[in-house]
């Protein structure tokens, strides 16, 4: 059975950003989610970006990203993360739970 992708938005959700303490998916670090059938499998591509270019916490969130991928089972296939900086991150991109959680208004 396919991955959907409405179940790996809602396992990224899981991912937090350990600097800021909100999920990936409502700081809007999430661009894109491919999901492609592979013989047999569902295989995951994920765009994202981070809050910085030079951000210390992206090579710990890249492989958190992976590793919660890879636990929706034995139908997921090859997990790829493309970091992009452009468009640039700005907390527009947030969900209005993460600015209420942030105080943004």
């Amino acid at each position: 059975m396919a991955i959907r992708e409405e179940t790996v938005w809602e396992a990224l959700k899981q991912v937090r950003d350990p600097e800021i303490g909100i999920d990936l998916v409502n700081l809007g670090l999430i661009y894109e989610i491919l999901i492609t059938e592979h013989e047999g499998k569902s295989d995951i591509h994920v765009k994202m970006t981070l809050t910085s270019p030079a951000c210390p916490s992206g090579p710990q969130m890249i492989q958190e990203v992976k590793d919660v991928l890879r636990q929706l089972g034995d139908e997921v296939g090859q997990v790829n993360v493309e970091v992009v900086l452009s468009p640039p991150w700005t907390p527009d991109r947030m969900s209005e739970e993460a600015r209420d959680e942030l105080g943004f208004y």
